[in-house]
């Protein structure tokens, strides 16, 4: 039995696991954090992604957390309505669509739960060095032991740590989009059910929606700008701070929420582009490997789906007596038509949301049983 480490434990990361257990292999996944995250934005599973849920028994479950909104206002800078819409959001597209819109950290707690229990977790650790021989890639970590594993995946998102190892400096990889965001949680101190709101003025701007039967609210500020976001989350915070502070609409209670929320994250709006997804041994998976950034609404997609035909490949490969660089060959020939359409979509309409038909082709443009 092939053991796999899988660094990185959200969405890619985990619902790799599943699948790769299911196939026979031993994932170890391994995560930085104490436990499974639980904050984060609203995420969209769309088109082929859905078919992923479906066929790893998780469609109840997802569906039963969905975000259920009725429509969404677009504000002028000083809060005054300018448009409303019942029939799409900027977020979802659509309201009549078949997509699935839910919090990132219910899905990465519903993956968790589905878990097979022969894949190990560990939490409250991180890589620190790969070396690569014949056996197999031997692995140091933060606190844990070393240990030597048959294959390594990078799941580690946009700064991935694998990827740094492996293939080189960020800078090499990452495109910068010229845009910036914040996400925090906050109470319903809008009074919203079910409603979004989208604010602008100059570069700077909110999308406000609530969750939780309405009893919070998901704040995402973005602006723009291309001077990288501060890797210290209160540097950061600071930083934010000061540019909500330039928004004249509810700005006390907005920068309020921002220095009592307990889930901050902000980061640069990016895409990650390489020659290559693996090296010897080593593959990425997710934003590791082809971020299309949240501007695209298909990161979650490209996780699902990703997972799902890197598991497959492998097993493919394992069953033939190919081995594991056949496997990420076909995993890249299949995945690549994929990712450039969805990557597509956050550089298609900069400042808006792409086309309904960009979407529809994009979330569908892949095969999952490709022979």
């Amino acid at each position: 039995m092939q053991n796999v480490l899988v660094s990185g434990g959200g969405i890619a990361g985990t619902a790799l696991a599943i699948w790769l257990a299911r196939r026979g292999f031993a994932p170890t996944v391994v995560e930085l954090a104490p436990g499974p995250r639980s904050g984060g934005q609203a995420v969209d599973i769309r088109g082929v992604a859905l078919d992923v849920i479906e066929r790893t028994g998780l469609t109840e479950p997802v569906r039963a957390v969905r975000t259920r909104m009725r429509g969404m206002s677009v504000l002028g800078a000083d809060g005054t309505e300018l448009h409303r819409s019942e029939e799409t959001t900027y977020s979802s597209g659509r309201l009549d669509n078949g997509d699935v819109e839910l919090l990132r950290g219910d899905l990465v707690e519903i993956l968790h739960d589905h878990t097979p229990a022969g894949v190990e977790f560990v939490h409250g650790d991180s890589i620190t060095s790969l070396h690569e021989d014949a056996h197999g890639v031997h692995a140091t970590f933060a606190h844990g032991q070393p240990r030597t594993f048959d294959l390594v995946v990078g799941a580690d998102g946009l700064h991935s740590r694998v990827r740094r190892l492996a293939f080189g400096p960020e800078a090499d990889c990452l495109s910068q989009l010229g845009t910036h965001v914040a996400i925090f949680a906050a109470d319903n101190f809008l009074g919203l059910e079910d409603w979004q709101l989208w604010q602008r003025d100059g570069d700077a701007g909110y999308g406000i929606y609530p969750v939780r039967d309405n009893t919070e609210l998901r704040i995402v500020f973005g602006w723009a700008g291309d001077t990288p976001v501060e890797r210290d989350p209160e540097a950061a915070r600071k930083v934010v701070a000061e540019r909500m502070a330039a928004l004249p609409w509810e700005r006390a209670r907005m920068l309020d929420a921002l220095h009592r929320s307990t889930d901050f994250y902000a980061d640069v709006m990016a895409q990650v582009h390489l020659d290559s997804w693996s090296a010897g041994r080593t593959v990425l998976l997710g934003d590791a490997g082809y971020c299309a950034s949240p501007l695209s609404g298909q990161g979650t997609s490209l996780a699902l789906v990703g997972a799902y035909v890197l598991a497959q490949e492998l097993g493919r490969a394992r069953d033939s007596g190919a081995g594991h660089r056949a496997a990420y060959e076909r995993y890249e020939r299949r995945m690549r038509p994929f990712v450039a359409l969805n990557q597509a979509l956050a550089t298609e309409n900069p400042g808006g949301p792409a086309a309904e038909e960009s979407v529809e082709r994009a979330k569908n443009a892949i095969l999952l049983d490709a022979a």
